[in-house]
């Protein structure tokens, strides 16, 4: 039974490589309990979103990366967990090797409204933290449809999190 698997194995290694996803870092975190107390409040309020978009979408472009908006607030669990797990050592190397993250206040759905609109989720986003992966060159959204994936995020696992992460990276 050694012949067939060792002839596949190398099968596969003569198939033309295709563009995938980059690996996620694995995390040994197990669940949301090991993300550091207090949970961080990510969201400026007083921040220029527009300005701070800009910003990294030109970072984003200059460095090859992704933009990643995260829009939400201090008031919403998931979006802290979200902002805890991002803060997570090894996960943390991964979105800075492959992201420009900025981070944007939409109050309790009052303000910077017109950043979801401007990529296509309407006026007010469907729920919070919604994660924009965009392209910063042409400034296309990437995730288009899954903009809300985290919006649940109590209830994933910091694994899951990296993996829906790594998913949208070139």
């Amino acid at each position: 039974m050694r012949a067939p698997a060792l002839f596949l194995a190398l099968a596969a290694l003569a198939l033309p490589q295709t563009a995938s996803a980059a690996a996620a870092p694995h995390l040994a975190e197990q669940g949301f309990g090991d993300l550091a107390r207090p949970l961080p409040l990510p969201y400026d309020g007083a921040a220029d979103a527009h300005a701070a978009i800009a910003a990294a979408r030109a970072r984003a472009a200059a460095g090859g990366k992704l933009l990643l908006i995260d829009l939400g607030g201090n008031w919403c669990p998931d979006c802290r967990i979200l902002a805890g797990t991002l803060a997570l050592p090894d996960l943390a190397l991964f979105v800075r090797a492959h992201f420009e993250v900025v981070t944007v206040d939409v109050g309790y759905f009052t303000k910077n409204l017109d950043i979801a609109e401007s990529y296509g989720l309407g006026r007010r986003p469907a729920g919070v933290p919604a994660v924009l992966i965009v392209e910063p060159k042409s400034n296309r959204l990437v995730n288009k449809g899954h903009e809300v994936a985290l919006a649940d995020a109590r209830t994933m696992r910091p694994q899951a999190i990296a993996d829906w992460l790594a998913g949208w990276v070139r």
